[in-house]
């Protein structure tokens, strides 16, 4: 009960948001729809810009795959993260809010078209748009199937149904608000998903009888705290690893690629083009 009803709320403080910042937004312009009227605060545009990138991977998978082999996946992928994270603010920010100001662009197939003078054909504008369509169809699926997996070993429900309740909520608030009901529930996600990982840290570290106790269980694990080997877990029995398998440096470059698709997240620059101030 006190699951479901926590869900409830959850849902209906989404689809609140929707309907506030639609009020709020209403007989606006579509920069205002589309880009908050350019007035998103520093707090609300950077939280919201990570929330909306490390969604259910961040909560789910990562830490599953830390627990599974160990530090140097998810270790070497967190540095390739935060340096991608970092220079995108450092290097994009500024500059495309700048510019999509003087090309009076608000999304991003249309800033590369204004920036670049395009002239009929649209080419820029066409291929970056399918870009956008093609990989995050997927990218958003796959948050959608977190959402029926998450219900469905809740309450054995229909892994499809909870999948479709999810997509129907996301988009009520969306069209109801717009950009700012979008940022405002991501900066939601993002102090709920920081408050449960502190928590669950905690409280799993407490379960297992202590820091230090959790840490000497982890140091009998071979390769479980190396960054060039990976732990070896067993596929069939609990708490079983084999010998650590060496992690090398083609593995290292892929997990450090990770950063390298913040440059191109729409989700993301539309952040630095709503911000207040640059």
């Amino acid at each position: 009960i006190i699951i479901t009803a926590t869900i409830v709320l959850y849902l209906g403080a989404m689809v609140f948001v929707g309907v506030y910042f639609g009020k709020k937004g209403s007989g606006a312009s579509s920069d205002d729809f589309y880009l908050g009227g350019r007035k998103m605060g520093p707090i609300v545009t950077a939280m919201s810009a990570e929330a909306s990138d490390m969604s259910s991977y961040l909560l789910m998978g990562l830490p599953g795959l830390a627990y599974w082999t160990g530090l140097a996946d998810a270790g070497w992928t967190c540095i390739g993260l935060a340096l991608g994270t970092y220079l995108n603010f450092l290097i994009t920010s500024r500059r495309l809010r700048r510019y999509s100001i003087a090309v009076d662009a608000f999304t991003v197939p249309d800033f590369f078209s204004k920036r670049y003078h395009e002239g009929r054909h649209k080419t820029l504008m066409m291929l970056s748009s399918l870009i956008i369509i093609i990989f995050f169809s997927v990218y958003a699926a796959q948050c959608l199937s977190t959402c029926g997996k998450l219900f469905a070993n809740l309450f054995g429900l229909s892994y499809q149904s909870m999948m479709i309740v999810a997509a129907a909520f996301v988009l009520i608030y969306t069209f109801l608000g717009g950009f700012l009901a979008e940022s405002a529930s991501d900066f939601m996600q993002a102090v709920v998903m920081v408050t449960v990982l502190v928590l669950i840290l905690i409280m799993s570290v407490g379960a297992a009888g202590g820091l230090s106790a959790a840490i000497q269980h982890a140091e009998g694990i071979d390769g479980f705290f190396s960054l060039v080997q990976s732990a070896a877990p067993s596929a069939t029995e609990v708490d079983v690893f084999g010998a650590a398998k060496p992690y090398g440096v083609l593995s290292i470059v892929s997990c450090l690629a990770w950063g390298l698709g913040y440059f191109g997240m729409p989700q993301v620059l539309l952040r630095f083009m709503g911000i207040r101030s640059e």
